[in-house]
Order: C-alpha cells, then sequence, then structure tokens
C-alpha cells in the first residue's frame, strides 16, 4: 500500500507506517495546487493543513483513503471524495489539552494584556502604571460556545481559575448542564448576553458560518472578552471590527477567514492585528498534541489495512434511507452471496447495505441487505432455489 504524507508527521509515526508494510513518501511542502501532479498511485493521502480538492482526489487514481491529522475536515472536499467512494477519516480529540490549553492561555494574555506589556518591554517602555489595572478572571463567568472535548477541557481550566462556566452546544440539555456543573444557555445569544469571556468552540460547517455576527455580539457586554481558536469563518471579521471599536470588546484570536498557505509566510489582514492579540493558528500544535495524531494516524492506517474499513470515518452514511430489508440465511459455501446478488440484479434491486456473519463452527452464516425497493417473489424464489439458502425472508 502506498501512503503519501503531504504535511509534517512525526519519523516515529513514518517508522511505524513502514512497519505495517506500507511504502510511505513524506513531501510536507506540498499545497494545494501541487497535489494534483503528486499524488501518483497513493492509495492513501495523509494530510494536515494542506488542501484537498477535487482536482487532487479526481488525480488519485489509486486513492481510496484520504486522512486529516487533526480533527476538522473542512480542508477537504467530503462531496467529491464520497462521490468517487473514498474514504475520509480524521483524529478527533487528540489535540483537545493543546486548544484548550491555548484558548486559557489567550484569556489570561487579554485579561493581564500580556502581549502588549512585552511588546512595550521590548522597545524600552515602562509602564507599571498603567498596566497594573486587570479585571481579573475569578468570579467573571467564562460562555463556551460548543461544548465537545475542547470546550470540556477549556471549563475545567476555567473552574481552577474559580470562574463560573456558562455553556450553549446543540447536544447540551440542562440536565446535562447540571451533571457538568454548568450554567445552561438556551441559545448562543443568551449566553453572549451573560458571559464576560465568550470562547469558541465550533467545527466549520454552512450552518455556523458567520454565526458570530452583528447580532451575536451587539449582545455581548461591553468590554467583554472574545476568544476564537475553532475556525475563523465561524466569526463575521468586519461585525467584529466594528465591535471592537463600538463596545470596546478586547478579541483573541488564533484562526483567520483566508489564512495564508502553509508555505507563505504573509499575513495580509494587519487591520484586522492591530486591533486584538492573535496567535498564528497553532492551538493545536504542541509535541504533545503532535504526537498522539501520529499514533492516530498510524491506528486508523493499520485498521483500514486489516478490515477494509478505517476508524474514524467522517463521510460514512449513518443509516441507510433503504426501505426494504432482506435476511438470507445460508450455508458458508462458495458463490452462495453472487447468487444471491445476480438475483437482486437481474429484477433491478440495488443493495444499499449489505454485512455477513458467520456463526460459530463456520458452517452457516447469515447476511441482511438494505434495498432500494421491494423484491419481488419471483426474485426471492430465484434466491432460495438455491440448495445453499437455507431462508430468505424480508424484513420492516
Amino acid at each position: 500500500m502506498n501512503i503519501l504524507i503531504a504535511d509534517k508527521l512525526s519519523d516515529k509515526a513514518v517508522a511505524a507506517l513502514k512497519d505495517l508494510g506500507a511504502a510511505v513518501r513524506v513531501e510536507p511542502s506540498l499545497g494545494a495546487d501541487d497535489l494534483p501532479d503528486a499524488i501518483g498511485n497513493a492509495d492513501i493521502l495523509v494530510v494536515r493543513s494542506t488542501k484537498v480538492t477535487a482536482a487532487a482526489i479526481d488525480a488519485g487514481n489509486a486513492l481510496s483513503l484520504i486522512i486529516r491529522a487533526g480533527a476538522g475536515v473542512n480542508t477537504i472536499d467530503l462531496a467529491h471524495a464520497s462521490s468517487r467512494g473514498i474514504h475520509v477519516a480524521n483524529c478527533p480529540g487528540k489535540n483537545s489539552d493543546a486548544v484548550a490549553e491555548l484558548a486559557m492561555g489567550l484569556i489570561v494574555a487579554v485579561d493581564r494584556r500580556i502581549a502588549e506589556q512585552a511588546a512595550d518591554l521590548k522597545s524600552g517602555k515602562w509602564d507599571k502604571k498603567g498596566y497594573g489595572k486587570a479585571p481579573g478572571l475569578k468570579g467573571r463567568t467564562l460562555g463556551i460556545v460548543g461544548y465537545g472535548s475542547i470546550g470540556k477541557g477549556l471549563a475545567a481550566r476555567a473552574k481552577a481559575f474559580g470562574m463560573p462556566v456558562i455553556a450553549w452546544s446543540r447536544s447540551l440539555t440542562p440536565e446535562k448542564a447540571a451533571e457538568e456543573g454548568l450554567g445552561y444557555c438556551a441559545s448562543p445569544k443568551d449566553l453572549a448576553a451573560q458571559a464576560d469571556i465568550v470562547s469558541l468552540h465550533l467545527a466549520a460547517a454552512p450552518e455556523t458560518k458567520g454565526m458570530v455576527n452583528a447580532e451575536f455580539l451587539a449582545a455581548m457586554k461591553d468590554g467583554a472578552i472574545l476568544v476564537n481558536t475553532s475556525r475563523g469563518e465561524i466569526v463575521d471579521r468586519d461585525a467584529l471590527m466594528g465591535a471592537i471599536d463600538s463596545k470596546g470588546l478586547r478579541v483573541a484570536l488564533d484562526v483567520y477567514v483566508d489564512e495564508p498557505a502553509a508555505a507563505d509566510s504573509t499575513f495580509n489582514d494587519t487591520e484586522l492585528a492591530s486591533k486584538i492579540v492573535g496567535t498564528h493558528h497553532v492551538g493545536a500544535s504542541t509535541d504533545q498534541a503532535s504526537e498522539a495524531i501520529a499514533d492516530e494516524t498510524v491506528r486508523i492506517v493499520r485498521t483500514y489495512m486489516e478490515s477494509g474499513k478505517p476508524a474514524n470515518q467522517v463521510n460514512a452514511q449513518g443509516k441507510s434511507p433503504a426501505p426494504f430489508g432482506l435476511v438470507v440465511r445460508h450455508y458458508n459455501r462458495v458463490g452462495v452471496l453472487a447468487g444471491v446478488l445476480d438475483a437482486l440484479r437481474e429484477a433491478d434491486v440495488n443493495v444499499e447495505e449489505m454485512e455477513n456473519a458467520i456463526f460459530s463452527g463456520g458452517t452457516a452464516a447469515v447476511c441482511s441487505l438494505k434495498l432500494d425497493q421491494k423484491p419481488s417473489d419471483e426474485a426471492l424464489k430465484n434466491i432460495t432455489t438455491n440448495l445453499d439458502v437455507i431462508q430468505a425472508s424480508l424484513t420492516d
């Protein structure tokens, strides 16, 4: 199996992939425009920040699996990969601590104006009186938008600072919030109105794009802190600029709209940068997180090589909409299922899901199929005329 790693991955992980018997190419300097020409005969593509376009997917004639060595998969054309029957997998939760640590660090940095103090000190300016004024964090309410593994990690750290925590998430209920020791918010806007500090932890999706808009920002308290370590597209950049000026919002960002490519060293939105505390999309970039992600990447590949199904697949259909089920109990012999499928094909019935399980002893098996239409009595008769078929029955 041929693997192309188009971003940095630890030497330990590369060695582990080779130990699995894979031929591994490591080309960390590749960009989105380079991938179509570089992908070659790769069966598996591993990326971190490099975008995977439809052109790259089409160029990979042998490509069957794309692994995002991280959590978010918004840099991969999922719809096109799915249309080509290519698995896409990710490494969720492996960088949660790293991102939560940076989010907490940015909160402290904004509250105590650490970046500004450091810049003044380097330029020879001393202003103890000016910088000695800070609200402090103990007793101030942190609002977490998106309560997944990163949000939970941040909540634990904030509580250690003596901060009450409130949260909103699509999956969060008042009962779950109470169990977690959180204040429950019915909507993002409700959270914005109550929190002294808002931290965003949402995946990039059509429904989250621009969620932090003028209305959300208007609901925030004057002088509140906003931190985004998730995705730049979640925040309306122009509305944010306006709120910084009109409401005195203090902002820390690790992510931005239209970030520079991996090989680009120029950040163009200096107008925004001049008004915030900013980092370079490094939330997930600690040695600990990188090693955990590398280990998970190896596990995904190993699982795929052993079973044909990768761990952590993100583009598998959750449940087939096929309305009809067919259960075939049969003897475990060569060609039985081929006969079943031939009979369904002749009846113009499409199989949308199929699972075959062997009974102990290996003599018999049962195959469960999901079908797009109900097979006729004649099609069922054609299946059961096979002497190796014990029984074929339709299910609801």
